[in-house]
């Protein structure tokens, strides 16, 4: 994995990206917390739409739990299939604290992932920090598997699914679940407890991981790229983590020898960008999963900044569809 330069200038980026991030850099305060009048103004949502839009997918919501408002939006493909496609199970970021998968760039961006994996693609609408901390999130994001390896997918999909091809994958915090999540379905479901619901792979998208001391990134990429600063990280784990936590907690800390990871817990493609503050962080996990002889994929984009991948104006951001459809197609589960 390439290691971190001497400080970048910002990159260049399309006006329309830039205009974005410059909203939501307004809608932080200076001492990175969020203002969420503000930030509501400008998050936009999209609706399901059940009818297939000009590349043919469709959507709808399905309700998981009402008592706490956990929901997820569900894309598939409007064109039956041969054979059952596999499920990729999504979870938004935000640094726990921001957006759903109702947000616009989300809609879009599974959208383009249902297109482009010819699967069938479940957003996650989990709980928000700080009104909801740690372990909410994750809490919520297992029982949405539970949900689908009781349940199943609605039936008037048009294509349909194998829930043995399950992939879990997320961007930033949402990558920070993906870890988490595969660790405990990984976990519970074994021999002795089976399930029709497996995990064939996880992809972390730039995954929001941290701890108390500065890595080389966070010190020389802070301010560098629009989306993150050392500032508002902090800020996100403060109000995700436990009162009273600091960010060597193990949903920060994910990294080293004291990483617990399941004898089932899946292979992973771990998704960085050249000029992303994490991007140390993202290389310590990285080397903890290869440390416990798991194997990853790590997919490395050089010039890319935190959250690229939900601007189809970055090339990149076509660029990872492409390579998520490679590791998909790549990790299929044996057949028992």
């Amino acid at each position: 994995m390439a290691g971190t330069e001497d400080a970048r200038r910002p990159p260049a980026l399309p006006w329309t990206v830039r205009l974005q991030f410059a909203a939501l850099s307004l809608a932080h305060r200076p001492d990175g917390s969020v203002r969420r009048l503000l930030f509501s103004l400008g998050d936009l949502h999209a609706a399901a739409r059940p009818r297939p839009d000009a590349s043919g997918v469709r959507s709808a919501d399905v309700t998981v739990d009402a008592s706490r408002g956990l929901w997820a939006r569900v894309f598939s493909p409007s064109s039956a299939a041969d054979a059952p496609v596999p499920v990729v199970v999504y979870f938004h970021g935000g640094g726990f604290v921001l957006f759903s998968a109702a947000s616009r760039p989300y809609d879009a961006f599974c959208r383009r992932l249902c297109h482009g994996l010819g699967a069938v693609v479940v957003s996650v609408n989990y709980r928000l920090a700080p009104k909801h901390r740690f372990p909410a999130a994750y809490d919520d994001a297992v029982d949405v598997l539970r949900y689908l390896d009781t349940n199943g997918l609605p039936a008037d999909l048009a294509v349909p699914v194998d829930l043995s091809r399950c992939f879990l994958a997320g961007d930033s915090a949402g990558g920070n679940i993906t870890h988490h999540v595969a660790q405990r379905w990984s976990a519970m479901t074994t021999t002795a407890s089976p399930s029709s619901l497996r995990l064939a792979g996880v992809v972390l998208i730039q995954p929001f991981f941290g701890g108390e001391e500065r890595t080389e990134a966070e010190v020389t990429l802070d301010k560098v790229g629009p989306a993150l600063s050392m500032v508002v990280t902090d800020a996100y784990w403060r109000e995700f983590l436990p009162e009273g936590a600091t960010r060597d907690h193990p949903a920060a800390r994910v990294c080293g020898e004291r990483v617990e990871l399941a004898e089932a817990f899946p292979p992973a493609m771990v998704v960085v960008g050249g000029l992303d503050l994490l991007k140390g962080w993202q290389t310590r996990y990285v080397e903890a999963l290869r440390g416990k002889g798991k194997p990853v994929r790590v997919v490395e984009y050089p010039d890319a900044i935190h959250g690229f991948h939900a601007f189809p104006e970055i090339a990149d951001s076509g660029k990872l569809v492409e390579d998520i459809k490679l590791f998909v197609d790549e990790h299929r589960p044996t057949k028992s």
